[in-house]
Order: C-alpha cells, then structure tokens, then sequence
C-alpha cells in the first residue's frame, strides 16, 4: 500500500518525508485555506519535497473552468495530479485531461456506482470519503471492499484506489487488507502507525539492559581503530 500525507503543512510534510514512508501528498481547498500561502507557491513547494504524486483541486464547477484552473495548476510541476470533484462536470473534465497525460484524482466518492463511472473515464486515482460516511452512520470500510471487489472484475481498470477522510490506524489497516492501492492520512495517524507500548516496553528493556553493561558502541569502534593504527 502506497501512503500519501493529507496536509498542505509544509513543516509537517519535510518532516514525514524525511521518514522515507511517503509516496505522494494530498491536498484541498480546505486545507491550501489552513496553511495561510498562496495556493501556486504552497503546491509548488511541495512538489519541490515529494517526488510522487501531489494532489491540486480546482475550485471551479463547470467543466471549461476546472479546465482553465487544470491548466495553471499542471503547469507547476510534472507530478501535480488535477484533482477534481466526482460529479458530471469533474468527470467530463477529467477525461479530458487523461487524455492529454495528466493524472487526475476524482474525489468525494461516497459510492460504488460513482467509482465505477471514475474509472469509466480514466482516473488514476478515485478517493472514496471513508471517515465521512462513518460519520453519518455508515461504514465506510464496506465502500471500499465494495470499489476493490469490482475493479478486480476487470483487468483494465487502472484507477487505483486512494482511500481518504481517514480517522484512525484502523481505517488503514482494514483497508490494507482488502486491497486498496493507497491510503492519504492526517499527519497524526501516520505516527499513530509507529505506536505500540511492546516496542516502547521492549526498547525500554533493551536499553536498560545495555546500559547495565558500561559499553558503547562507537567507544569501543575508537579503541579499535587506535589499536589498528
């Protein structure tokens, strides 16, 4: 499963970059609102940091204005993924855009039959809102078992499922297993992913136990390289 980051939080996403563990990062208006830059120059520099996929939504409703926006936000670098909403207009503009090369990330999925229509049109990625439909007393986890069950169908299918509005380790887990392609979390959920009290219980034994012995690692490299000298 590959891992984007759902943040336009320049600080949050060179640091979880740094980890090696990202793949592509998502953004929204919501968030490019939060971060308080200027949406070219926020979604350029992270393009600069992350190599993968980096998710820019048009704001525009109509089909010739998402367009327009697609136009200027591709233009910032080659991984800017178009990411526009799954109603007609959206879907009209995203087969547009597939075939003109770009990627485009269909999002606000909140049905099977919308996901199968994204993929009709080409979509590299189709964002299945899992969070949000728990919300409002569904099950989310259930969409996405239903999108993977019927893209296995057909072979030609090359949308791949981003499951979003993630809300826990769980979310990601569950969908891991099912087969989902990528999960796009919250900076917090993605070091929720590290956490267990074994590994920190277990490091904690480990380490006093070292610790009892006097040693180190590197003092001990230094001795012997003074004795080689």
């Amino acid at each position: 499963m590959k891992f984007f980051i759902d943040t336009a939080d320049l600080d949050e996403i060179r640091e979880l970059a740094d980890t090696g563990l990202l793949d592509g990062v998502t953004t929204n208006p919501s968030l490019i609102a939060k971060s308080g830059g200027n949406i070219l120059d926020v979604i350029a520099e992270i393009c600069a940091i992350v190599p993968g996929p980096v998710s820019a939504e048009v704001t525009g409703t109509e089909t010739d204005m998402m367009l327009a926006e697609a136009e200027v936000l591709a233009a910032i670098a080659p991984n800017v993924t178009i990411k526009v909403p799954l109603t007609p207009a959206g879907l009209k503009a995203c087969k547009v855009l597939r075939d003109q090369g770009t990627m485009v990330n269909v999002t606000l999925c909140f049905s099977a039959a919308q996901a199968l229509l994204a993929a009709k049109v080409g979509a590299s990625f189709i964002s299945p809102f899992v969070g949000r439909i728990d919300d409002i007393g569904g099950n989310g986890i259930d969409l996405i078992d239903e999108i993977v069950d019927i893209y296995s169908q057909y072979p030609a299918i090359e949308t791949e499922i981003l499951v979003a509005s993630i809300r826990s380790p769980g979310h990601v887990i569950e969908a891991a297993k099912m087969g989902a392609h990528v999960a796009t979390v919250p900076p917090n959920v993605l070091r929720q992913l590290f956490a267990h009290p074994l590994t920190d219980k277990g490091l904690a034994a480990f380490l006093g136990d070292w610790e009892k012995t006097g040693q180190s690692i590197l003092e001990q490299a230094k001795t012997r390289a003074k004795a080689a000298e």
